[in-house]
């Protein structure tokens, strides 16, 4: 039978996620950080695990190139895919916020500058609040941006909080908690039903 294929996300819940697969019984022995290598196969050879960066996870499900993903709910808001969210693996718990300084709010009727890596996110947020809004991408030191005057505010996943307290910003507004993702291509849902529920209660029950 051919493998399923499962698009992992790169970054900082990669370990983790690693983690609750073998804790659920499905061990990737040959996977390696450190490795140049982007294809792993289970010890069964039933998965195939493809290794990639998270922003790409949701468009790797949505197009069929892997049956399921395993990505932050960051990843799968800001890229609208039409896939499954099928399961929380309540890993890498963080938070999507507006920050900024303090005294300053979102106002009706007055366009804001806002910063993000998430512009997609950001945009959708103000525009159901009907605040008008120029969105600016930004892809690393997004913080930087309020206090140079590039922006009056920032749209961003926040921990625990220490970047922006460090820089004199604070939390205005909490959007959506987020968490790492299982998403389901939906067609592999049905034509693979079988593999992909396999894969799905695996998975459940390591969260146990």
């Amino acid at each position: 039978m051919k493998p399923i294929t499962l698009a992992l996300a790169k970054g900082r819940t990669a370990d983790d996620s690693i983690k609750l697969l073998e804790k659920a019984g499905v061990p990737f022995p040959n996977f390696s950080y450190d490795s140049r290598k982007l294809v792993f196969y289970d010890t069964s050879g039933s998965i195939k695990l493809i290794f990639v960066k998270a922003v790409d996870v949701p468009t790797y499900v949505e197009n069929g190139a892997a049956d399921l993903g395993i990505v932050g709910k960051d990843n799968i808001m800001e890229a609208q895919a039409d896939i499954y969210e099928i399961l929380d693996l309540k890993l890498g718990k963080c938070q999507f916020a507006v920050a900024g300084f303090n005294g300053d709010h979102p106002q009706k009727n007055h366009i804001l500058t806002v910063a993000s890596k998430y512009p997609t996110v950001a945009r959708n947020h103000f525009q159901q609040k009907g605040v008008p809004v120029k969105v600016i991408t930004l892809n690393g030191s997004v913080e930087l941006a309020p206090i140079i005057g590039l922006a009056d505010m920032i749209v961003d996943i926040v921990e625990t909080g220490t970047t922006l307290r460090e820089n004199g910003l604070n939390v205005l507004e909490e959007l959506e908690p987020i968490s790492t993702r299982l998403i389901v291509n939906k067609a592999s849902f049905t034509t693979r039903s079988e593999s992909v529920h396999t894969l799905i209660h695996t998975l459940q029950t390591g969260l146990e």
